[in-house]
């Protein structure tokens, strides 16, 4: 083992880690926290593992093909089912996209103390894509040292939070590592299932297989390849475990001080601190409900106005880092399945316009409830389009004729049969969940006919 062997190849895997990191994770590990105390947090942890091994096959494919996933599946398909593996992907990347739109808008408008409206947020991200653009021109790396920048940003913010907080740490350890959820309902399932929709994407299995084409490696040459898996396994290990720890902050720190408070108990605290988003919470004894938003104004309620600052800062960050990392995602699987090289300005546009316009209608003529409620229709959305790279992922990685030598052997091919099987499942609860809670008999029967659609395609991939 060698520090600076791992040194050289440390940095996919933390571009990889910001997925785990984006909004969408802030927003399903804080209503984690309100809705279920620390009941949940061993389910935050399983989550991540599994994340780790299935991440862990999209960088051996790269690592050892030379190939990123979308380039495998151009190979290995026809034309048909190649387009539209193609389209569910890139629907994964724009429902990614609005999230980040949605949080850095949010983030504008609580650091702006409300005089920036939604809508200006919404514009304002425009500005990522020449941020991007303006690092990108000085190489991988120093983009790699920002999002360094950025990670540490969200860890000291976060943490803030939690040392601000205290939470109890013996709740912390009996929730991580005691497997249970005593008088959980559907409330809490929902919850559960919510947290592995959120930390499992599908755009990051292409994102992780292209990232590791960037270092050299003689794949002629047997140990070198084992010698780079390795260390890009360690790489990772090493990111998921601080997305890991600062899912953990933003988690117990709703557990601590928010759990099984009613919207009366917030009223009358927010309105004691002369709180101007008082109005927020109905004076009832309703359980509180909270969101990226809601979960900044109570923290400053409770904690003072530097915590709901530095919770703005950490949800910036998170829109930021997450930003970029889904306009590479987007760039290698366009060129990989469609052969189409365009220049990543034009990419970045193109994507950014799409996720920002029905971002701005929402924030133009509703409020921040429909705003923050757009993010569970994304979460289904994003955990429809998981068997979109889990299955080519498996599949490949157990090919001889793709890996070689270094195909998955029998352990792997049913772990990894099993773990797919299980995360589409508690993924087709949950959004059965969602089409049942909208009440609409059109909607559960246009529901029912795209699932027989949706599965048929799945059922091909396999």
């Amino acid at each position: 083992f060698s520090f600076r062997k791992l040194w050289a190849f440390t940095g996919p895997g933390f571009l990889m880690s910001i997925a785990y990191l984006d909004p969408g994770n802030i927003e399903s590990d804080l209503q984690s926290g309100a809705v279920a105390g620390f009941k949940l947090l061993w389910v935050l942890m399983l989550a991540t593992i599994i994340g780790l091994l299935l991440q862990r096959l999209a960088a051996r494919l790269g690592v050892v093909t030379g190939l990123h996933l979308a380039e495998v599946c151009n190979r290995q398909y026809q034309k048909v089912p190649r387009i539209i593996l193609w389209l569910m992907v890139e629907l994964a990347i724009i429902g990614s996209d609005m999230q980040e739109v949605i949080g850095s808008a949010i983030a504008i408008n609580l650091l702006s103390v409300g005089k920036i409206p939604l809508w200006g947020g919404v514009l304002i991200t425009i500005a990522d894509t020449f941020v991007f653009l303006f690092l990108d021109k000085y190489g991988l790396r120093k983009l790699e040292a920002f999002f360094g920048f950025l990670i540490t940003i969200m860890a000291l913010t976060f943490g803030y939070e939690y040392i601000t907080v205290k939470p109890d740490q013996e709740k912390l350890l009996k929730g991580l590592f005691i497997p249970y959820c005593q008088n959980c309902g559907t409330p809490q399932l929902e919850q559960a299932v919510g947290i592995v929709g959120a930390v499992i994407m599908p755009h990051n299995m292409y994102l992780h297989s292209a990232l590791v084409k960037s270092r050299q490696v003689n794949r002629a040459n047997k140990r070198e390849v084992r010698e780079a898996n390795k260390y890009f396994f360690i790489e990772s290990c090493i990111a998921l475990f601080v997305s890991f720890i600062i899912n953990i902050f933003v988690v117990t720190v709703f557990a601590e001080a928010f759990f099984e408070k009613t919207n009366a108990d917030v009223n009358e605290v927010c309105r004691n601190t002369s709180s101007p988003h008082s109005s927020l919470f109905p004076n009832n004894n309703q359980t509180l409900e909270v969101d990226i938003y809601k979960g900044g104004v109570v923290l400053g309620c409770y904690f003072g106005p530097a915590a709901l600052y530095i919770w703005a800062i950490g949800i910036l960050a998170a829109g930021q880092s997450s930003t970029m990392t889904g306009t590479y995602s987007g760039q290698f699987v366009m060129e990989g399945f469609l052969n189409l090289r365009w220049s990543r300005f034009a990419r970045v546009l193109l994507t950014r316009s799409i996720a920002i316009t029905p971002t701005l209608f929402v924030a133009i003529f509703q409020d921040v409830e429909h705003l923050t409620g757009m993010n569970d229709f994304l979460n289904v959305l994003m955990s429809l389009q998981l068997p979109f790279a889990l299955i080519p992922v498996l599949t490949f990685t157990s090919l001889p004729s793709v890996m070689n030598d270094f195909a998955n052997g029998l352990f792997w091919k049913i772990a990894g049969g099993l773990l797919i099987l299980l995360i589409c499942s508690i993924n087709m609860y949950f959004v059965v969940a969602y089409v049942m809670s909208l009440n609409h008999v059109a909607l559960y029967i246009g529901a029912a006919i795209l699932s027989v659609v949706y599965l048929s395609f799945v059922a091909y991939l396999v």
